[in-house]
C-alpha cells in the first residue's frame, strides 16, 4: 500500500469519529483554532513572505496583480480569517437534523436525518483564505478534509493546516481529520479513487473547475463560470444602476460574481449607455458592446462577437448590449449566462418579479450588486464555493452544503409481508414532530 493509499485509509477511518462529535465540541475547538490563527500572525505573515518570493523568482510568466491580491496575507487578512473560523463556530450544527419525522405505523417510524459525506477532497488555488474556510466548514460538517492548494502557498498552507492538526490533537480529535496534499501526482490519483473519497470541491478558476470535472468520476460541487448579468430595465433608477454596475465591476473584477455584461432597455439607452461609458472609463474599465452600443459610445468601443457573450472577463472589461425588454434580457441571459448570479435594475415590481421567477440562476437580484453574492454576506460564515449546479446545492454553499441524509426505520418486527394480502395492515403515514437533533452526537 503506497503513502497515498494509506492516507486515504486513515482519514476514512477518522471521518466515522467526527460524524459523532457534538456540535459543542466542535466549536470549542474552531474556537481555539480562530485564537492560534491571530497568535500564529508573524509567523504566517513569514511563510508567506517567502511563497511570494519564490512564486515571483520560479514563475515563468509575470503573476497577475489579482493573483498577487489574492496570494498574499496581510494582518487585516489574518483577522478576517479568525473571525471566519468564529463565525462557523456561532453557526448551527448542519449534523443530526431531522428533516422528516413520519409514523408508518404504531410503533414504525421514519426519520430523514442529516449526516456528513465523509471525505471530502478540495482543490483550491492560491488563496489562504480558502484553505481556512474550507477546513473550518468540513470540520464543523462532521467531514474529513484533503486538500491540494497552490504550490505557490505550500509554505502558507501548511502553516495554518498545521493550526488545525495541533488544535485537533489538543482535543483528542486524530489529525488525518485534515490532510494536505503536496504534490499534482497524489491529486490525480486523489481523483480517481471513488471508493474512499465522498465529494470533490474545486475552488478556484474555470480552468481549474474543469480540470476537476474531467478527471474524476467523483461528484463535484463547483462552478465552472461565472458570467453575470445587470438588466438596466426602463424604469430603472439610473443613479442607482451606475452605483450597482460600477461595485459590480471594479470593486473586484477577478471574482466570479463581478458582473460581464450589463443590458439596456432600448428605450433608456440613448441616455443610459453615453452616462455608463463617460463613468466606466473613470474607473479604467474597457467597454465593449453590441452594434446599438457601439454607435451611441460614438464608435470608441469594440464590437462583441456572437460568441463572446459567453465570456467571463475576469478583468476591467465589460460588453453593454441594448435589449427590448425584459423579456429579451431574460432570453439574453438563460441562453448566454453560467446561471451564477444575475440582477435586474427596475422599479417596475412586475417586470422585477418576471425577471426573478423566470431567470435560471443561482442568484437573481433586484437593485443590489451581483458582488453580494458570497456565503459570508449570505451570514454562512464562510463559504466553500459557488455552485450553479442544481442537484443538492446551488448558489454560495455553506454548512448545509457539505451534508447529505440518510433515513432511519425503528420498529418492532415488522415485515412487508403484514402489509401485503387480504388481511394487510394499513399504513398511516403520519407526520409527527421529531427532536431537533439525533441521538448520535456525542460529546467529547
Amino acid at each position: 500500500m503506497n503513502d497515498l493509499a494509506q492516507q486515504l485509509a486513515a482519514t476514512r477511518l477518522v471521518s466515522r469519529h467526527l460524524g459523532s462529535l457534538s456540535g459543542e465540541a466542535k466549536d470549542h475547538v474552531l474556537n481555539s483554532i480562530a485564537c492560534s490563527i491571530e497568535e500564529s500572525g508573524v509567523t504566517l505573515l513569514e511563510y508567506n513572505r517567502k511563497d511570494l518570493a519564490e512564486a515571483r523568482s520560479q514563475s515563468s510568466k509575470a503573476l497577475t496583480n489579482a493573483t498577487l491580491a489574492r496570494m498574499t496575507l496581510t494582518q487585516e487578512k489574518i483577522e478576517q480569517m479568525a473571525r471566519s473560523v468564529r463565525a462557523v463556530a456561532t453557526l448551527a450544527d448542519p449534523v443530526g437534523k431531522i428533516l422528516l419525522c413520519s409514523e408508518l405505523d404504531e410503533g414504525l417510524e421514519l426519520k430523514r436525518i442529516t449526516c456528513p459525506f465523509g471525505v471530502i477532497a478540495a482543490v483550491v488555488e492560491a488563496r489562504p483564505d480558502a484553505v481556512i474556510q474550507l477546513s473550518a466548514l468540513a470540520f464543523k460538517s462532521g467531514n474529513a478534509l484533503m486538500i491540494k492548494a497552490g504550490s505557490e502557498i505550500s509554505r502558507t498552507a501548511s502553516a495554518l493546516l498545521g493550526i488545525f492538526k495541533s488544535n485537533f490533537e489538543a482535543a483528542g480529535i486524530p489529525a488525518d481529520a485534515t490532510v494536505m496534499v503536496k504534490t499534482r501526482e497524489d491529486l490525480h490519483e486523489l481523483l480517481k479513487r471513488h471508493r474512499e473519497i465522498d465529494l470533490v470541491v474545486p475552488r478556484g478558476s474555470s480552468e481549474l473547475v474543469r480540470f476537476v470535472v474531467e478527471n474524476t468520476s467523483i461528484p463535484v460541487m463547483g462552478h465552472a463560470d461565472g458570467v453575470c448579468h445587470i438588466y438596466v430595465d426602463a424604469a430603472a433608477d439610473q443613479n442607482l444602476a451606475v452605483s450597482v454596475i460600477l461595485d459590480s465591476k471594479v470593486q473586484a473584477p477577478g471574482t466570479c460574481n463581478a458582473v460581464e455584461t450589463v443590458l439596456v432597455d432600448r428605450g433608456i439607452a440613448g441616455e443610459f449607455v453615453p452616462k455608463l461609458f463617460k463613468l466606466l472609463q473613470f474607473g479604467a474599465v474597457k467597454v465593449r458592446g453590441c452594434e446599438i452600443a457601439r454607435e451611441l459610445c460614438g464608435g470608441k468601443i469594440e464590437m462583441v462577437a456572437h460568441e463572446e457573450w459567453s465570456t467571463e472577463y475576469g478583468t476591467l472589461v465589460l460588453a453593454i448590449r441594448v435589449v427590448d425588454g425584459v423579456k429579451d434580457a431574460i432570453g439574453h441571459i438563460n441562453r448566454y449566462g453560467s446561471h451564477h448570479t444575475d440582477c435586474i435594475v427596475t422599479e417596475d415590481e412586475c417586470n422585477a418579479a418576471r425577471f426573478l421567477r423566470e431567470v435560471d440562476s443561482a442568484g437573481v437580484f433586484h437593485n443590489v450588486s451581483t458582488r453580494l453574492a458570497d456565503g459570508y454576506r449570505y451570514g454562512f460564515g464562510a463559504e466553500v464555493g459557488i455552485s450553479t449546479g442544481k442537484l443538492h446545492a446551488r448558489g454560495p454553499v455553506g454548512l448545509e452544503g457539505l451534508v447529505t441524509y440518510k433515513y432511519l426505520l425503528t420498529g418492532r418486527g415488522q415485515c412487508v409481508s403484514h402489509y401485503v394480502g387480504p388481511r394487510a395492515r394499513r399504513f398511516k403515514h403520519e407526520l409527527t414532530a421529531g427532536e431537533m437533533r439525533s441521538d448520535s452526537a456525542t460529546s467529547l
